[in-house]
């Protein structure tokens, strides 16, 4: 078999074979095929496409080119959450505590933040001594004991996922639906979970800029899913203007704790309930929506959400007491207010403004070797639909550096559009793809 061979069948419309695929992906892993054959392979398939058949066999190959986890040591169903990505998106930090407070196993894999603010792993690391540097033997051992656990991706994990999409991120072939949906599907099917509930972004602030390219990427997403033998469904959500009010790391943490407490804002705590509503479902703690919404209230309720999201820090080194304590996270030296220029009203709100405003004050990573300063960030306290009156506060930008806090100002003043119609905030949850 040669790879020539297969960049001409591809180039010429032809569908490749799970023994093809497998022998590219593998041969490429094993440096055995050239960056040029396989760049040449990416604009064949970013052109001609692939069929449902060989999308499944691509993500199959790249899941199982490094570590499969093995999670039969984990008694009962294992569910995961993944997100295609957002501003102010700090979902598994309130979602994983209400769920595993109900009895469903939270075994889940993360990475850090590239680009407007950090990934999960950073803003959990504004819990002193967190670490999800951990073995796979503690991970397992915590899914079981505390009923959640967060580990980083390992460099076993897919590896051929991480070579293939440095390649198409260089060669412009990264918006393939077929090679995003296994990009996404290989690591989450090499994690081992059996639930796996997708929350698809849409929107100014969200990879898939349009709502028609979301839902395609989520039937697509779990097609794969389920030809795999998981149980999977995908959640669209809005990402036109940020997730709920807090933008930056530690306060991120901060308003996931309050909304364990019942006083989230409305869009993070619908899009919390409602994917967790799905993973109680599938996992069969729960025998409807509705049901299932209840029982993740009613860990809001008693307590039990944040007790386990105390539990969980300790359990993997942090300070624990600190979700009691929310004071004692990472806190900015200086604040700066962003005053509205005008009377009227929201009219927008640009999500991925706010997003780079945050990535000014430091809140975020340029490269892959920037330090993230977790206290920094963007308290939102007017968004879409809301009436403000001239010099009234829009948001409070936090901060270390005038410099940057000057900068992140003129960024977020821009992202709002100031105007005499009122919009209503539109609903956070668009749409529920299942099969």
């Amino acid at each position: 078999m040669r790879m020539y061979d297969l960049i001409m069948k591809k180039r010429n419309g032809g569908a490749l074979t799970r023994q093809e695929i497998r022998f590219m992906v593998e041969g490429f892993t094993a440096g055995k095929i050239p960056d040029y054959q396989m760049s040449a392979m990416m604009m064949a398939i970013w052109f001609v496409g692939m069929n449902e058949e060989e999308t499944l066999h691509l993500t199959m190959a790249m899941a199982e080119s490094g570590e499969m986890l093995d999670l039969s040591a984990i008694r009962e169903t294992k569910a995961d959450k993944h997100s295609t990505g957002g501003v102010g998106d700090k979902t598994s930090l309130a979602l994983a505590p209400m769920v595993a407070a109900c009895g469903v196993k939270i075994a889940k894999m993360s990475g850090r933040g590239l680009g407007h603010t950090g990934g999960t792993i950073d803003k959990l690391e504004s819990f002193e001594g967190f670490s999800t540097d951990i073995s796979t033997e503690r991970f397992i051992r915590n899914v079981n004991e505390v009923g959640m656990s967060i580990m980083g991706q390992t460099r076993e994990l897919a590896p051929a996922d991480k070579l293939l999409y440095a390649l198409r991120d260089v060669t412009a072939t990264v918006d393939n639906m077929s090679l995003i949906a296994s990009s996404i599907m290989s690591k989450k099917l090499a994690a081992g979970a059996d639930v796996i509930v997708l929350d698809v972004k849409t929107g100014s602030g969200a990879f898939m800029k349009k709502q028609e390219d979301a839902f395609a990427l989520a039937r697509e997403m779990v097609r794969l899913g389920k030809n795999a033998g998981r149980k999977t469904i995908a959640v669209i959500s809005d990402m036109d203007q940020p997730l709920g009010n807090a933008v930056g790391n530690a306060l991120e943490v901060k308003e996931a704790i309050e909304t364990l407490k019942g006083r989230g804002p409305r869009d993070f705590t619908e899009l919390c309930l409602t994917l967790g509503a799905w993973m109680l479902l599938l996992s069969g703690k729960a025998s409807s929506q509705e049901e299932g919404r209840e029982k993740l209230w009613e860990t809001i309720r008693d307590g039990r959400a944040l007790a386990k999201l105390a539990e969980f820090v300790t359990a993997q080194g942090g300070d624990g007491e600190t979700v009691y304590h929310p004071e004692r996270l990472p806190q900015a030296s200086l604040t700066r207010e962003v005053l509205s220029p005008a009377d009227g009203y929201v009219e927008r709100l640009i999500c991925d403004e706010v997003g780079i405003a945050s990535l000014l004050l430091g809140g975020g990573r340029e490269t892959r070797e920037s330090v993230i300063d977790l206290s920094v960030g963007i308290l939102l306290e007017r968004k879409v639909g809301a009436a403000v009156k001239k010099g009234q506060r829009l948001a409070l930008l936090h901060g270390n550096d005038p410099e940057k806090l000057s900068a992140a100002h003129d960024r977020l003043l821009g992202a709002f559009q100031i105007g005499s119609m009122q919009r209503q905030e539109g609903p956070v949850i668009l749409g529920v793809v299942e099969d």
